[in-house]
């Protein structure tokens, strides 16, 4: 920088820029139509600048678009001196475009100030389908990505301000849903012009030069702030694995993702080498996907006070190894439709894993697995073909040290910005009724710190015979691990009950369903960090009476003797209960 900024304009300009990207989301909830979007928030939004340099991601899920430099510098390497005023992007190409999976589009402007290029902005969500095998773009057993949907590479949808109809004809006519689609792509295209307008509104404001050092001195500052905090982790070298049930192909054999973590002096380097390498089925992620959830998983660790404060500063002392060809830096044309959840979320797990080894005051545990499902079907209601995705069969996240689990969240890719819909408007919006939704108790993975319960979910089909997939759900056969001596939460399970009938339902696979068929899941929490006996029996005590867990698990798990009748807790059986318990594990 040329001149010193004062503090005040330099916090207002950081701020609004954060700002900015929350009122894109904002502006999307309100125009889109697809539930995902809309409800469930499955979206995010950021601010680059001309060198593709991150400098605000305060809105999103991570494996979405805390990469998206990599899609930038493809965008800026192709259309090198053919970039404009009022041009739009699109992609949602893994492998060109660097982007997580087919469902999640990209909609990228530029930001000229005069003529000069100065900031890139990003709109991507989730959208209701992309084509390809089946509705909503999980199919677990395509021959190759092809078989998953619409791949487009990047390409311009909008130049010099006006529309590109026959690129967006060519697109909608390559979906299921012509018309929610272009509803949804408007609301993420306008909400990118929103993000243009405030960005050059501090520009008019403050001056060029004074925007862009204040970007430079935020990049200083939280790189000088990451380092600080690495620099506190003792030197070492930290392990962690995690694996998925399978890959949807190969059924019931998980698929590894390893992780070594070497902390030295101010640097840290995350090492993947040793995973499992890429498979047939859909659980393969992509480079960018890879170092999007591994950012994420490391800023969990450092001080809660950066977190609204994260950017390319943040990711230069982080260095990412993978192979090339393996589950988590996979080639074309390997399929990646799950992999946003699975392995996203076994490379979150093995990261956190191996950060608690080393940052054992800051454990965290694993949250529950995802359990949803994608529903395509007609509604007789509306006469229009429906496809339907939730997360509200989702476990809540994992305990913290110092802390329980947090009840209700959704799966830990999405720490917690994707959320839950409410049962009224699934119920308005789709032909199903549901008809249990609640804790399930004795769900939570136990520890000193215990993690969120899991879910007991039932619905019913009042509409037509249905497909289901079963697509990126999982944890049934394998579950994420707890912390410091911490239990993980129990399998999830599922079934379809029909005409008296009982009929098993499985991860990563694709069923029919019949009018009337209840769909009944009941899935496991987050794990708990420390161990259970340590937990106070106090807090065992007012789990019990919150129904999160039962006497008999009180007793047998956390060695609390609580009594049947009044709830009243019984200190002195609970103390010569606790000695035996330790005793016995200690000669075990």
């Amino acid at each position: 920088m040329d001149h010193a900024i004062d503090p005040i304009t330099l916090s207002t300009v950081w701020h609004s820029m954060q700002s900015a990207c929350r009122e894109v989301r904002h502006v999307i909830d309100r125009t889109s139509q697809n539930f995902l979007i809309a409800q469930l928030h499955d979206v995010s939004a950021g601010i680059w600048d001309a060198r593709a340099r991150t400098i605000s991601i305060p809105a999103g899920l991570p494996v979405q678009f805390m990469a998206a430099k990599f899609s930038i510098k493809a965008i800026l390497d192709k259309f090198a001196g053919r970039i404009y005023p009022g041009d739009v992007f699109l992609t949602n190409d893994p492998y060109k475009g660097h982007c997580c999976h087919l469902p999640d589009w990209g909609f990228y402007r530029p930001v000229f100030y005069g003529d000069e290029l100065l900031f890139f902005t990003l709109a991507r969500a989730h959208q209701m389908d992309t084509g390809g095998s089946y509705p909503g773009g999980y199919f677990p057993n395509g021959y190759d990505i092809h078989a998953e949907g619409l791949i487009i590479p990047p390409i311009k949808v909008f130049e010099r301000g006006v529309e590109r109809e026959d690129i967006f004809d060519l697109i909608w006519n390559n979906v299921r849903w012509p018309e929610g689609v272009r509803v949804d792509n408007y609301a993420l295209i306008a909400a990118t012009k929103i993000c243009e307008q405030r960005i050059l509104g501090l520009i008019e404001k403050y001056g060029k030069e004074t925007v862009l050092g204040c970007v430079e001195e935020m990049l200083a500052r939280t790189e000088k702030a990451v380092r600080e905090e690495i620099r506190k982790m003792p030197d070492g070298v930290y392990t962690g694995e995690s694996a998925t049930d399978d890959d949807g192909s190969e059924l019931g054999v998980p698929v590894w993702v390893k992780c070594k973590l070497t902390i030295s002096g101010d640097r840290m380097s995350v090492d993947f080498s040793e995973s499992d390498k890429q498979r047939k089925g859909f659980v393969n992620a992509v480079f960018a996907s890879t170092y999007s959830n591994t950012l994420a998983s490391v800023f969990l660790f450092l001080d809660p006070a950066l977190s609204d404060y994260h950017n390319e500063g943040s990711m230069t002392p982080i260095q990412l190894v993978t192979q090339e060809g393996s589950v988590v830096h996979a080639r074309y044309p390997a399929t990646v439709g799950a992999s946003p959840v699975n392995v996203g979320t076994q490379i979150m797990e093995s990261v956190v894993m191996a950060m608690s080894k080393a940052m054992p005051k800051r454990a965290v545990a694993a949250w529950g697995r995802h359990y949803s499902h994608f529903i395509y079907g007609f509604d007789p209601r509306v006469n229009q073909p429906y496809v339907q995705v939730l997360f509200e069969p989702d476990g809540g996240s994992g305990a913290v040290y110092g802390y329980d689990g947090y009840e209700g969240v959704t799966m830990l890719v999405t720490l917690g910005e994707a959320v839950k819909g409410d049962v009224e408007t699934i119920e308005v919006r789709f032909p199903w009724t549901v008809e249990k939704y609640e804790f399930a108790p004795d769900s939570a993975g136990a520890g000193r710190w215990r993690g969120a319960a899991g879910i007991h979910w039932e619905m019913v089909n009042h509409g037509s015979p249905a497909g289901m997939s079963t697509g990126n759900a999982e944890g049934e056969t394998v579950h994420g691990l707890g912390a410091l001596g911490g239990l993980p939460a129990p399998f999830n399970q599922a079934h379809i009950r029909r005409n008296g009938e009982t009929l098993p339902l499985r991860a990563h696979r694709i069923y029919s369903l019949s009018p009337e068929d209840r769909v009944v899941k009941v899935t496991g929490g987050g794990g708990g960090v420390g161990p259970p006996l340590e937990r106070e029996p106090e807090k065992v005590r007012e789990d019990v009476l919150d129904g999160f867990i039962t006497i008999g698990s009180a007793r047998e798990i956390y060695g609390v003797v609580i009594d049947a009748q009044t709830r009243e807790l019984d200190l002195k059986a609970t103390a010569t209960l606790r000695r035996e318990m330790k005793k016995a594990t200690a000669a075990a």
